[in-house]
This record gives C-alpha cells, sequence and structure tokens, in this order.
C-alpha cells in the first residue's frame, strides 16, 4: 500500500478512528478519502473503506464493487494484494442480499487466491 498517498493517510487515520470506537469520524475521514481520490488506486482503497459504513445491503454491494472495478483499472500490480480481500467483500455482500450462488462465486475467487472463507456473522 502507498503510505505516502493522501488518501491512503486518511484511511489509516479513519482505521484508527474506527478501532478507537469513534465511528463517526472514521466514516468522514473515509468519505474523505474517496472524495481527495485522483486516480482509480487511490479510489480503490477508498470505496473498500467506505462500505464498510453502509447500513444498507444494497449500498454495501454498491461500494464493495465500485472499489473492485477501480482495482480492475489499476495496470500494475499495488492492487494485486486487495484481490483477495475485495473478493470476499463481495461474496459477503451477495450473502446479505440473499444470492448465495453469486456469494459463493467470490467466495471461490478469494479462496483460489488464497483466502479461507470463514463465516464472519
Amino acid at each position: 500500500m502507498e503510505l505516502d498517498s493522501p488518501v491512503v493517510k486518511l484511511c489509516i487515520e479513519g482505521t484508527r478512528a474506527e478501532f478507537e470506537g469513534r465511528f463517526t469520524e472514521a466514516r468522514e475521514l473515509y468519505q474523505k478519502a474517496w472524495e481527495a481520490s485522483k486516480d482509480d488506486y487511490e479510489a480503490c482503497v477508498a470505496a473498500h473503506y467506505v462500505a464498510r459504513f453502509q447500513t444498507k445491503p444494497e449500498d454495501i454491494l454498491f461500494w464493495n464493487q465500485e472499489s473492485l472495478n477501480c482495482a480492475k483499472r489499476v495496470n500494475d500490480d499495488r492492487v494485486k494484494e486487495f484481490y483477495p480481500s475485495l473478493y470476499l467483500n463481495l461474496g459477503r455482500s451477495y450473502e446479505l442480499l440473499g444470492n448465495q450462488v453469486e456469494a459463493q462465486r467470490y467466495y471461490e475467487l478469494a479462496a483460489g487466491l488464497g483466502v479461507i472463507h470463514q463465516d464472519i456473522t
């Protein structure tokens, strides 16, 4: 991850706030990261974190799909390590929507990249 990116720094700050229970601040930092993103790499990272604070399954799916879409447009290896997590999050998004077929497809994609699906409910 590009730690010198302002967007990544906002996401790190948001994660710190989240882990400290400052959820409103975390949500705001992730949204700022999204708004500050200047390329597909930064948008991929920011969308991944924005998805964490959505309350509707449809919105969670939207942001996780947006993160994957951005990752696919990055033309280098910077996002390679993100794919297992992106697929896992999409699987969970489809699971929340009751679409077990798509959920399983994304869980299998994640598993194929070295991530073992575990029930995270």
